[in-house]
């Protein structure tokens, strides 16, 4: 059953998901990763379009950009570096925006996806490895609020655009909401 909840010390939400779209046989690893909301101060929020054929099938879907915390490293520098790599974005983290606890059964991981909502500061080059750019040939997104949810409804036609879409579309919302109330507050 999927759960969602502000944490105990209300510092962000907690997701907790499952994978209907393939049986549950085992876990045989986490993965521990950082991921943001990434927007602009025109309104703009930036993903990555991954074209993917592997283990999950043939795939388009959107997602926020991030990746795997390497050991010895905490979710905030995670962050930063991932941003770098994926978008070429140097960012200003706003806050922690909470965690998604998510499995894929098909490749037996479970995920622990810490999020957090950052800021544009600058663009420069992105740094992508070899199968990001040859294997699911990653693309930025700049999208409006409202053209992101469209985006990821669209990628609802695959299993793996399915268990994205149902992480991401509460985080995204949630970032709505925080930026939301922080424009109320400043006015």
């Amino acid at each position: 059953m999927d759960k969602e909840r502000i944490d105990a010390e209300g510092s962000g939400i907690l997701l907790e998901l499952e994978d209907t779209e393939w049986p549950f046989t085992y876990t045989d690893h986490d993965r521990r990763i950082a991921r943001a909301i990434v927007f602009d101060d025109e309104g703009y929020f930036y993903f990555v379009r991954a074209d993917r054929d592997d283990d999950f099938g043939r795939a388009f879907v959107i997602e926020t950009a991030g990746g795997g915390i390497e050991p010895g490293e905490d979710p905030e520098t995670a962050i930063h570096r991932e941003l770098r790599e994926e978008l070429g974005a140097e960012v200003e983290v706003v806050c922690r925006i909470g965690v998604v606890s998510d499995y894929y059964n098909l490749i037996h991981r479970h995920n622990l996806n810490n999020y957090f909502l950052c800021r544009v500061v600058s663009f420069g080059e992105r740094s992508l490895t070899e199968d990001e750019i040859h294997e699911y040939h990653l693309a930025t997104l700049k999208l409006r609020y409202e053209e992101a949810v469209s985006e990821y409804e669209r990628c609802r036609d695959s299993a793996l655009g399915r268990l994205i879409g149902n992480r991401e579309v509460p985080v995204l919302r949630r970032a709505k909401e925080i930026l939301e109330e922080r424009d109320a507050g400043s006015r």
